[in-house]
C-alpha cells in the first residue's frame, strides 16, 4: 500500500495502519518524494560527506507567497488534517529525520495569518538533538526567499536555495527521463564555505540530480525482490509523532519531550 503524505492525520491511526498491514502481510509506504529533490539531495551529499565537521545549527525552509486562500476546500476548512503543518509540515519534518533522526525534544509555534483563513498557514518548528537545534519553518507571506537550507557545523556553513525543477516540469506535461530531468540551473548552486586553519575557503556546490523515479524504482524492489522500502510506514509514524508534538507544544507554551 501506498499513502500519501501526510500518511494520517494522527499517530493513532498511523499506529492502526501499520498494525493493518502486518496483520495482512502488506507492504506500506509512504510518498515522501521530496527525499529525491535535486536541492535536497545535495543538502543530504553534504551532510554524509562530513566537511561541515559537526553539525551544530541547521534549518529548512519551505516559503512561499501565496497569500490569497486555496480553491482547494480541504486545505482551507475546518476539518482534522487541514492547515500548513499537515501539508508542507510531512516534506520539512520527514526531510530532517531522515539525515538526523528522532529529536530528543520539540517545540513548536502555529499561526494563522491569512485574512480569512480558518487554518494554521505559519509554522516554526524547533527540533532538539543533544549536540544540533534544527528549526524548520513555513509561512505563505514571504516573497524575498531566504535559503531553503541553512546548515553550520564546527568546521564552516552551507547554504542551498530550494531550486527543484521537476514539479514545475510535470505541470508542463514533461515526462521523467527526458534530457535535463530533475537538473537545476548552475545558478542554484549550494555555497559552502569552509574554515581551513583560520582561512575561509569559499566554493559553489553544483546541485545533484532530482528524481521522483527514485522512489518508484526502491518501492518496485521491495515488492519484487524483499530489499527495504524506501519509505516505510514507521517513518510516517514518526512525522506524524512530530506533528502532534508540535500541536501540543504550540497549545500549551512548553517543550515536549519525546518517548522513544
Amino acid at each position: 500500500m501506498l499513502v500519501e503524505k501526510a500518511f494520517t492525520v494522527t499517530v493513532s491511526e498511523a499506529e492502526e495502519l501499520i498494525k493493518i498491514a502486518a496483520e495482512k502481510n502488506k507492504q506500506l509506504s509512504v510518498f515522501q518524494n521530496r527525499r529525491y529533490d535535486s536541492d535536497f539531495k545535495t543538502v543530504k551529499k553534504i551532510v554524509e560527506e562530513g566537511s561541515l565537521g559537526d553539525i551544530i545549527e541547521t534549518e529548512f525552509h519551505f516559503d512561499r507567497y501565496r497569500p490569497e486562500l486555496s480553491p482547494k476546500q480541504h486545505k482551507e476548512s475546518s476539518i482534522p488534517g487541514a492547515g500548513l503543518l499537515h501539508d508542507l509540515g510531512p516534506h520539512l519534518i520527514d526531510q530532517a529525520l531522515y539525515l538526523f533522526g528522532m529529536p530528543e525534544s520539540v517545540f513548536g509555534l502555529l499561526k494563522t495569518t491569512r485574512p480569512g483563513s480558518i487554518v494554521n498557514d505559519y509554522f516554526d518548528i524547533l527540533l532538539f538533538y543533544p549536540t544540533l537545534t534544527l528549526r524548520l519553518k513555513s509561512g505563505l507571506f514571504v516573497k524575498e526567499l531566504l535559503p531553503a537550507y541553512i546548515l553550520h557545523g564546527t568546521n564552516g556553513s552551507f547554504i542551498k536555495q530550494r531550486a527543484d525543477i521537476q514539479e514545475d516540469v510535470l505541470k508542463l506535461g514533461q515526462k521523467p527521463g527526458t534530457p535535463g530531468w530533475g537538473t537545476e540551473p548552475p545558478s542554484a548552486a549550494g555555497i559552502l564555505t569552509l574554515d581551513d586553519h583560520g582561512k575561509t575557503i569559499r566554493t559553489t556546490v553544483p546541485s545533484s540530480q532530482g528524481n521522483y523515479m527514485e522512489f518508484y524504482d526502491g518501492l518496485y524492489e521491495a515488492i519484487v525482490n524483499g530489499k527495504e522500502l524506501p519509505v516505510t510506514g514507521e517513518d510516517g509514524l514518526n512525522v506524524m509523532c512530530i506533528i502532534e508534538a508540535v500541536i501540543e507544544s504550540d497549545n500549551t507554551g512548553k517543550r515536549i519531550l519525546l518517548d522513544h
